[in-house]
């Protein structure tokens, strides 16, 4: 048996690793904070921990900002965006993964190039878009936003996922009589658990914490999202910070949870999805 060595080396490395998880836990530290102090307490000493601890903060921010309305916001337009872009990419990438003509590769690339060119390129023509069709300040407009950004990321970790499993379970489908939507409904899109978990927590978090899309299209209507609720208070509670960390933390939470409950599937999935 062979006995690994502690030289100097490992511990320099030990130090790197507590250093950036340091680096990493501050801003939570910070959030949590000045999120339980008044005001009085966050102008003396911003950073120390609280020496009496108030909530007061959150309900007044849930109140002030009106976050149970604005939870109900992000929470239905994330979860419509979710729904589909799961069904259009899984089934897209279903399609450029087993087909090998000119036209697939071809189509694939062009995912590609959605994924590189910022969405930001074209954030003028889409705005005067979504507003010729009506859809400025309402959940539609949101969805189909977030869905047609997301998806050419959604088709790359599905695509990839897909080529690397065998094919001998959708062909073995396909000779028993089943079309090419049954075999991968019932056969295909069981195996995507791994890499659906992280097309979830990656969209959703995305789509969760954008601030600026639902600002721009949302701003001023009554389906305004959590960030944009949040960010109602730095114009209104100049000086109160306790507020907008307790507002933050509030609107990290759900995300939080949800991530909690799927990270094992994000490195596992995404690990898969770079085999192929």
């Amino acid at each position: 048996m062979t006995h690994l060595r502690y030289g100097f080396r490992t511990f320099l490395l030990e130090l790197v690793m507590v250093a950036a998880g340091l680096a990493f836990l501050f801003p939570v530290y910070a959030l949590i904070t000045l999120s339980l102090k008044s005001s009085k307490q966050i102008a003396s000493a911003p950073l120390s921990p609280p020496t009496s601890p108030t909530m007061a903060n959150f309900s007044r921010a849930w109140s002030a900002a009106g976050l149970g309305s604005a939870l109900v916001n992000s929470t239905l337009i994330t979860i419509a965006s979710l729904i589909c872009l799961i069904a259009l990419g899984a089934f897209a990438a279903y399609f450029l993964a087993r087909c090998a003509s000119r036209l697939g590769y071809g189509l694939y690339v062009l995912f590609l190039l959605g994924i590189v060119l910022p969405f930001q390129l074209g954030m003028i023509p889409l705005f005067k878009l979504v507003d010729q069709l009506g859809l400025l300040g309402t959940y539609q407009g949101m969805i189909i936003f977030y869905t047609g950004i997301q998806l050419p990321f959604t088709i790359f970790l599905y695509t990839g996922f897909i080529r690397a499993l065998p094919r001998d379970y959708a062909n073995a489908a396909l000779i028993d009589g089943a079309t090419h939507l049954q075999a991968f409904t019932r056969v295909v899109f069981p195996l995507l658990r791994p890499i659906t978990g992280t097309v979830l927590i990656l969209n959703a978090v995305f789509i969760w914490n954008d601030f600026f899309t639902p600002l721009l299209y949302l701003g001023g209507s009554a389906r305004e999202t959590v960030p944009v609720r949040v960010f109602s208070f730095v114009g209104q509670y100049v000086s109160d910070y306790g507020l907008v960390f307790a507002g933050l933390v509030l609107a990290a939470l759900p995300i939080l949870v949800v991530f909690l409950l799927l990270q094992r599937y994000v490195i596992r999935g995404f690990a898969s999805g770079l085999k192929g």
